[in-house]
C-alpha cells in the first residue's frame, strides 16, 4: 500500500523478525520521488544484507544475496526509448519514417528503378524511366544522371544503329547535366569518356580527361583508359604518348594494362628506347606480368629490330656505376651489345637459379630515388608525431656524424631472449657488423635516454661501452617522449 501526501510519495515501513546472528546490520533505505499529474508514480526501497549467515532458526537464510532490491510502483513505466526519435513540425517523426519517405518520394523510387537496370545493363528500361521523369518533373541529381551515363557507356546495342542512337542519348543526357547546373564528379567525366570511347574518338575522350582540372577534379587511373586504350587501337603513337604524360603530370601511376598497350604500340613502330623505358617501369611496378603482356615482351625480343638494337662499344665503368646507383641488376645505360636474343621460358628454383641459363638471380636493392622518398615519407611520418624540435636535433646530429652502414635498435637486440637489459649482446653485434663494414665503421646504436642513463647502464662495464660508442659518434640517445624507433 502507498501512502500519498502532497506530492511525494513515502514507502511503508517493513518489519522483519531477524536471528541475532543472521547479519552484522540491517539497513532500509526509503527513496522520494515527486510526480505530477499523468506522471506515473515511482516509488522503491532497498534492504542490504552485510553477508549471509547460516542460522538454523532463519529456514534458506544462506541463500540471501548481498544486496536485494524490492520495487513498487503503481502503474507500467515504457522501456522504449525515444532518443532516436526528433520532432518535426510539432510532429514525432522516426528516423525511419524519414528514410521512408524519402525513400517513397519520386527521387528515390527513380534512384532505385535505374539502380536495378544498372544491375540488369538494362538500357533501354533505363532511357524510359528517365523520359519518364523528366515529363513528369522529377528533378534529377547526380547519381541519376552519372548512372545514366554508365548505362549508355556500357550498352552499344545488337547493332550499329542502336550504337549510334544510345551514345547520341547518352551526350544528350550529358548536356542536359550541365544546363540544369548538376554539378559533375570524376565519374560523370569517366563515364562521358568512355561514351566517346564507344564512338571510337579518343580525342573526344582525352578533351574530357583535361576538362575535369578546370571543374576542381582530379582524374583516375580509370578516366585516362577510354583516351589511351583508344588512341594505342587507332596506332596514334604520339597521342598514346601525350595522355601517358600528363597521367604522370597528375600523378596517377599507369599499371600493367596500360603499360603493355604502351608497349605494344612501341615496339610496333620499333622505337627501342621507349621500349626501354617502359620494360623498366612494368619492372619496377609489376610483380607479375599477364600471358597477353609476356607476348608482347617476347614478340619484341623475338624481333629483327631488337637484334640490330643496342650501341657496339660502351663505358663499362659507367655500366658498373649505374648499376651500384640503381641498387643492383639495371644500369639504366640503354641498350648494350646487339645481335639475337636468346627468348625461353623457364623457372627459378628456390635458390634464384635460373633453370635455362644457370646464372643467379642478383639481390636488387632500392634505388636511390626510392631511398629518398621513402625518407621523405618517414620525416613528414615523425614530424607529426614526435616534438619537431626533437626530430629536427636528431637530423642535425645525424647529418654531422653520418653515414653509417648499419643502425642498430639497441633494446631490440639487448632483450632478444634475455629477461634484463644485456649490454654484452649488444656489444657482441656492434662488433661483428662492424667487422663486416667496408669502412670498418661502427654502425649507429640508437637507444632511449632511459637505457644510458639508468638500470643497467651504471654498471662500471656498461658504462665503459657506452663511452666509447659516444666518444666514436656511434650513440644517439632519443630524449624522453619520443619514439626510438624513428
Amino acid at each position: 500500500m502507498l501512502l500519498c501526501r502532497s506530492s511525494t510519495c513515502f514507502a511503508p515501513s517493513f518489519n522483519v523478525k531477524t536471528s541475532q546472528n543472521l547479519c552484522s546490520y540491517f539497513t532500509k533505505k526509503t527513496q522520494l520521488v515527486s510526480f505530477s499529474k499523468n506522471s506515473p508514480i515511482f516509488c522503491s526501497y532497498s534492504y542490504l544484507f552485510a553477508k549471509p549467515v547460516k542460522d538454523s532458526n532463519f529456514i534458506g537464510a544462506h541463500n540471501l544475496l548481498m544486496k536485494k532490491k524490492a520495487t513498487f510502483c503503481n502503474s507500467a513505466i515504457s522501456a522504449t526509448s525515444r532518443s532516436d526519435e526528433k520532432a518535426v513540425g510539432g510532429n514525432v517523426v522516426s528516423k525511419r519514417l524519414k528514410k521512408k519517405v524519402r525513400r517513397d518520394a519520386p527521387e528515390g523510387v527513380l534512384r532505385f528503378k535505374l539502380d536495378m537496370c544498372s544491375k540488369a545493363g538494362d538500357v533501354v528500361e533505363g532511357l524510359r524511366l528517365y523520359d519518364e521523369a523528366r515529363r513528369n518533373g522529377v528533378e534529377l541529381n547526380q547519381h541519376h544522371y552519372n548512372v545514366m551515363l554508365y548505362l549508355c557507356s556500357q550498352n552499344g546495342g545488337e547493332n550499329g544503329s542502336d550504337l549510334k542512337l544510345i551514345c547520341k542519348r547518352g551526350f544528350e543526357i550529358f548536356q542536359q547535366m550541365i544546363i540544369d547546373k548538376v554539378p559533375p564528379n570524376e565519374a560523370t567525366f569517366t563515364n562521358a569518356a568512355r561514351l566517346a570511347s564507344v564512338m571510337e574518338d579518343p580525342e573526344m575522350a582525352f578533351d574530357l580527361v583535361k576538362q575535369m582540372k578546370g571543374f576542381g577534379i582530379m582524374p583516375k587511373l580509370r578516366s585516362y583508359g577510354p583516351p589511351l586504350f583508344g588512341f594505342c587501337k587507332k596506332g596514334m603513337v604520339d597521342k598514346a604518348y601525350e595522355v601517358d604524360a600528363h597521367m604522370i603530370e597528375s600523378g596517377v601511376v599507369a599499371e600493367e594494362p596500360e603499360l603493355s598497350s604502351l608497349l605494344k604500340i612501341s615496339a610496333d613502330i620499333n622505337n627501342a628506347d621507349k621500349v626501354y623505358e617502359l620494360l623498366h617501369r612494368l619492372r619496377t611496378s609489376v610483380r607479375q606480368v599477364m600471358e597477353s603482356t609476356v607476348r608482347v615482351i617476347e614478340d619484341w625480343f623475338k624481333s629483327e629490330h631488337a637484334a640490330k638494337t643496342g650501341k657496339e662499344n660502351w663505358d663499362v665503368i659507367k655500366v658498373k656505376e649505374g648499376v651500384v646507383r640503381g641498387g643492383g641488376g639495371w644500369h639504366g645505360q640503354g641498350w648494350l651489345g646487339h645481335g639475337q636474343w636468346r627468348v625461353a621460358r623457364t623457372q627459378m628454383n628456390k635458390k634464384g637459379v635460373c633453370g635455362s641459363c644457370g646464372e643467379r638471380l642478383a639481390c636488387i636493392d632500392i634505388d636511390p630515388r626510392e631511398t629518398e622518398n621513402f625518407g621523405i615519407s618517414l620525416s613528414k611520418l615523425a614530424f607529426g608525431r614526435e616534438v619537431q624540435a626533437d626530430f629536427i636535433q636528431f637530423q642535425e646530429w645525424l647529418q654531422q656524424h653520418g653515414p653509417f652502414d648499419a643502425v642498430v635498435d639497441g633494446a631490440n637486440v639487448s632483450l632478444i631472449n634475455q629477461q634484463t637489459f644485456n649490454f654484452s649482446q649488444l656489444n657482441t653485434v656492434v662488433n661483428r657488423l662492424q667487422d663486416k663494414s667496408p669502412s670498418k665503421k661502427l654502425p649507429l646504436v640508437i637507444l632511449h635516454k632511459s637505457r644510458v642513463n639508468g638500470g643497467p647502464a651504471q654498471s662500471p662495464y656498461n658504462k665503459k661501452l657506452l663511452e666509447r660508442w659516444k666518444n666514436s659518434g656511434a650513440l644517439y640517445a632519443t630524449p624522453a617522449g619520443s619514439n626510438d624507433d624513428w
